[in-house]
């Protein structure tokens, strides 16, 4: 990994955009994108997703029922790779990994599997591999689409998706997608890695509390 961290985001320098507004500006411009990449860094080890059936199922405890969802959404998400590789769109994941591993880690990397296995590509990085860039605070959470456009995705202390800051500043976006390429070149082979380090596992605990916030006006983006 190269030493050289890419630069501050400085809020000011951006658009904030409220819950509904991240969502409106984000998916025109998702699928409007062709012949380009795009990147999505997650840092936190939980959030939460209360219109995804599935991860409502392990919220509730009920695990089988959870990966029973997973498993009947695969034809749905096989098309949307195929969709999105017939414009030359490859939208990239990295996702960081902390141990142990936090409940709604174990559901999601069971789900970023299912993707990787319909042709996402999903790669997983050790927190330990992004520290020396976390001297003041953990990496944000980021989307770089189609190399024109940085959204700083905003959460709340409880995990809930609150907006996103908008960048288009080229100074600002391509030395954090360059940064996102390394990261994935660095990064493990996400099948792999769940087969080695997840599918073993018991079923997950959630002892998370959990909010439930009001719905919302447009679908938010895929976490």
């Amino acid at each position: 990994m190269s030493e050289e961290h890419p630069p501050a985001l400085d809020p000011s320098a951006g658009d904030r955009l409220a819950r509904d507004g991240y969502p409106a500006d984000f998916w025109p411009f998702h699928d409007a994108v062709a012949h380009r990449s795009s990147w999505k860094l997650e840092r936190r080890q939980s959030f939460q997703e209360p219109r995804n059936p599935s991860w409502q199922a392990h919220r509730d405890g009920d695990w089988e029922r959870s990966l029973r969802l997973l498993e009947e959404r695969r034809e749905e998400q096989a098309r949307t790779e195929r969709e999105s590789r017939g414009r030359g769109h490859l939208f990239h994941r990295v996702r960081v990994v902390e141990r142990p591993l936090t409940p709604y880690l174990q559901w999601e990397l069971t789900s970023l599997r299912q993707q990787a296995e319909c042709g996402a590509p999903v790669r997983v990085v050790d927190g330990s591999t992004v520290r020396p860039y976390e001297s003041d605070a953990h990496l944000p959470e980021l989307v770089v689409l189609g190399g024109e456009r940085l959204y700083h995705v905003q959460y709340t202390d409880d995990g809930l998706l609150d907006g996103a800051i908008r960048f288009t500043d080229p100074a600002l976006v391509r030395p954090w997608e360059r940064f996102l390429r390394e990261l994935f070149a660095h990064g493990r082979d996400m099948v792999a890695f769940h087969d080695r380090e997840v599918a073993p596992l018991p079923p997950p605990t959630v002892t998370e509390p959990y909010i439930r916030p009001a719905a919302p006006r447009v679908s938010e983006p895929e976490r």
